[in-house]
């Protein structure tokens, strides 16, 4: 068996299926890890989710920020404009409510035991174990698949609070969790996320840092794979893969076979939109 990580897909159907062949992908034995995006900017988003829904267990995906601004959409709790203007076909589909409720029950955090090896969309705040990582994504997991999830959905925008505090409530905690799985890049010296910041990490302010480079790091050796970021691209280090390399952009769709113990990259061309 397999086990390959797959960066940001966003609605880049023809890639990826051209990706699965290249690292002749069985889904009979192997297995797919994406790292959530799985929607939007790309042309064919409803098909990507119908071909992963179909994988089964061949496929663990977790939630970008991507996939739950379509959940939000979906629900009625925002509107549709230019931006998302590709999710439009998604949303009109038969199979909507379907597809938009398998999605609602992936997880935000996956972490392999054997590998020991954890998967999220944007990064994990330095304070936070992988234990307390997943229980973090646990208890937005609790409310997304329950029948409160619209209200949350609409309640998950914004900026603020930019610290963690054990302290936090409500929908005000369940933000923060949602900012730092989903969209976190940079952290200032005391733990604040810089939200507005989506630029290379060369290009962030003097006390701005990448979250994955934050000192004491309670994750330990545990190996980080991620997407989300695409200006800064491919690493491929022994406790850090960085998957995003803009294959909406134009540029490549990246899979790393992490089974290995050096492990592979492969790559195709990206969607020329």
């Amino acid at each position: 068996m397999a086990v390959y990580a797959i960066g940001d897909l966003q609605g880049c159907y023809d890639p990826f299926r051209h990706l699965l062949d290249e690292i002749q992908f069985d889904p009979d034995k192997d297995v797919l890890w994406l790292a959530g995006d799985l929607v939007n900017r790309g042309p064919k988003s409803l098909k990507i989710l119908r071909f992963v829904k179909r994988l089964g267990d061949s496929a663990i995906t977790v939630l970008g920020n991507h996939d739950l601004h379509l959940l939000a959409l979906q629900a009625g709790m925002v509107r549709n404009g230019k931006r998302f203007n590709t999710l439009q076909k998604t949303l009109n589909a038969s199979d909507s409510d379907e597809l938009c409720h398998w999605l609602r029950h992936r997880p935000l955090a996956h972490y392999d035991k054997k590998l020991d090896t954890l998967l999220v969309h944007a990064g994990t705040y330095p304070s936070w174990t992988v234990k307390k990582t997943l229980a973090r994504a646990a208890e937005v997991e609790a409310v997304l698949q329950g029948d409160g999830y619209a209200t949350l959905l609409g309640k998950m925008y914004g900026n603020q609070p930019a610290l963690w505090s054990g302290k936090l409530t409500g929908y005000k905690r369940l933000r923060f969790i949602i900012n730092c799985l989903t969209r976190m890049r940079v952290l200032t010296p005391k733990g604040h996320l810089a939200l507005n910041f989506s630029g290379a990490p060369w290009t962030a302010r003097k006390n701005q840092t990448p979250w994955y480079l934050h000192p004491d790091a309670a994750w330990g050796d545990t190996r980080i794979v991620f997407g989300h970021w695409s200006a800064l691209g491919l690493i491929v280090l022994p406790n850090l893969v960085s998957l995003d390399t803009g294959c909406v952009w134009g540029r490549q769709l990246t899979a790393v076979r992490l089974d290995k113990k050096r492990p592979r990259v492969i790559q195709v061309e990206g969607q020329d939109l």
